[in-house]
Order: structure tokens, then sequence, then C-alpha cells
């Protein structure tokens, strides 16, 4: 099948590499345009960007779609298809219509639930215990088009955002392809979503990361994982930043929320119900690192308290 794919992260990469394993036309890859990255603001292309120039595609990066001219480039291409994998823009109508077989996206949650951006790290932060990858037709609005077809998977307690991450790229390059073979024998019927189940997520900041030691250590637990890798929880120790990049809570262990405490060598932090075990954190300039490795150059006292 002849197609357009428009997408700009890693998320996106193994979409289109699934595109062209399958033997599918990609007639032209929209991405976004290159930008600074790094302390020298070296301009970095973006990771589709890298894997379309590797395969001979050609690449387009308009700041916007909402000109003439991403239209008239689209219509030369004349795909019969247009995939849409975290582009990070959105398409206006004239683009939608365009394709006879329409637009189809790819979305890291198991849609209505978590439209929006960062929908793959709100599952974690909220401690859901499943999740998934959803493909639909794409409409003007944000995520609102019908669903083709789902995915689902586990979230194990213990995974983070930025590994579950990697988990649903690779269902969601899965998913996109029985979908299209779906959509060319006639097989799938487009399911309109439910408004009345829609949950809308915002884009992470750095804002969120302070953590709230009244919480409870599995909603500490969550947090820690949710913002891993970006942008990580954050607290302090002795009146310096302190990132923490992995827990285990115990709900049983109770005391005054914030107090350190060690057993066993190990680092603690007593919640407003339970305690976590800081397994790996990060100080202020520093290194990765086991909180247990952190304890022998930080020794813990009476009086050490985070946040």
């Amino acid at each position: 099948m002849k197609i357009v794919f428009m997408g700009t992260p890693d998320f996106a990469v193994p979409c289109l590499q699934a595109l062209l394993d399958a033997g599918h036309e990609v007639c032209g890859v929209f991405t976004q345009p290159d930008k600074p990255k790094g302390r020298k603001y070296t301009l970095t292309p973006p990771p589709v960007k890298e894997l379309a120039l590797q395969r001979g595609l050609p690449v387009y990066q308009p700041n916007t779609l909402r000109t003439g001219e991403a239209y008239e480039i689209l219509k030369e291409l004349a795909p019969e298809l247009i995939v849409v994998v975290a582009y990070g823009k959105l398409l206006p109508k004239e683009i939608l219509e365009l394709p006879p077989m329409g637009c189809v996206n790819v979305h890291g949650s198991l849609l209505p639930k978590y439209r929006g951006a960062a929908p793959i790290q709100w599952a974690v932060l909220n401690g859901d215990k499943t999740t998934g990858v959803t493909t639909m037709y794409m409409a003007e609005g944000m995520d609102t088009g019908d669903i083709l077809l789902k995915a689902e998977t586990e979230i194990p307690p213990e995974e983070t955002s930025g590994e579950l991450f990697d988990r649903l790229k690779i269902m969601g390059a899965q998913l996109l392809i029985q979908t299209i073979d779906g959509l060319a024998r006639h097989q799938i019927t487009p399911i309109p979503q439910k408004e009345e189940e829609a949950t809308h997520v915002s884009m992470l900041t750095k804002e969120i990361s302070p953590i709230d030691w009244n919480a409870s250590a599995w909603e500490v637990h969550n947090k820690v994982r949710g913002l891993n890798p970006w942008p990580s929880a954050v607290t302090t120790f002795r009146g310096k930043g302190l990132k923490i990049h992995r827990t285990r809570p115990f709900p049983e262990k109770n005391g005054q929320p914030g107090k350190a405490f060690s057993e066993n060598g190990e680092f603690f932090v007593y919640c407003g119900q339970g305690a976590v075990q800081l397994l790996e954190v990060q100080a202020e300039n520093g290194k990765r690192m086991a909180g247990k490795a952190f304890l022998l150059g930080h020794p813990l006292d009476e009086a050490a308290i985070l946040g």
C-alpha cells in the first residue's frame, strides 16, 4: 500500500520500520523540525528522520500543516493511507480527507482512556494494572476517532514508564500492521468511542516532580516509576536535591512522613501510609547509585528528613 508516515520520537520508529518490513511503499515521511539538544544546543534530527534517511525515504519537516504548502505536497505524493504515530501536530480537515483510505493513528493507551499527551506515563503514575495500544481513524478532535483495533497488556508493579514505553512501541508496530492488513481486506469495523468514558491527560512537566511524603507508599512508588526516565521524581536531602529513580513499597512500615531510616544498610523513607525503600537515587550533580551505596557516604541521623 502507498503510505505517507507522520511521526517524530522513538515511539514512532518501530511503526515506520514495520511498514517497510511489511513491504508497504512509504512515499514520504513527515516529522518535526530538527531541534537543538544538549549543553551545546546541537541541532539534532528526530529519531524518525534518522531512520527515514537511512532507508532513502523523502523527508518533510514543515513547521505547520495548516498552510497550503503541506497539503500540496501530500496531494502530489497521493498516498492511499496516512499513518500518524506521535507526530506532535494536529492534522487539518483537508489533510484528514485527502487519502482514500483515511488517516490511521497509533495511540499509547486503551482509548477512550488517556486521550492526549503522555498516556503511557500517566497509566503508571495512576497505578493502573493494565494498559495497551489502540489504532483508530483520525478525526478533527484530539484522539477522538473511531477505534479500529486494541491490544492490551499488564503493567507489572515495578515497571517504569520508560520500560513500558519500550514494550508498547513494539506492540503498537505489530498492531499497526494488523490494522492495515485488516482494512485492506475489509475485515475491521470501526467502533465509535464512548465520550462518557473519555479521560484526558496533559504533557509531563518538571512541576510535578517533587515527592509529597504525606502520600501513601504506593502513591510515592507509582510517582517514582511513572516519572522514570523523565522528568524524575525529586526530593531534598540535607538541603540539596535528590532524584529518586527506583523504589519498593512497604505498606506495613509506618512512621513520621519524610523521615529517613536504615534497615540492614538499606535506605528507607516513611510515607503518609507505609514506607518506601529507595533502591536507586542520584544526588545533585552526581551519578545514579544504589540507595545502599548512597548511605555509605551520607550516614543517617535522627534529624534525617526528606522533602
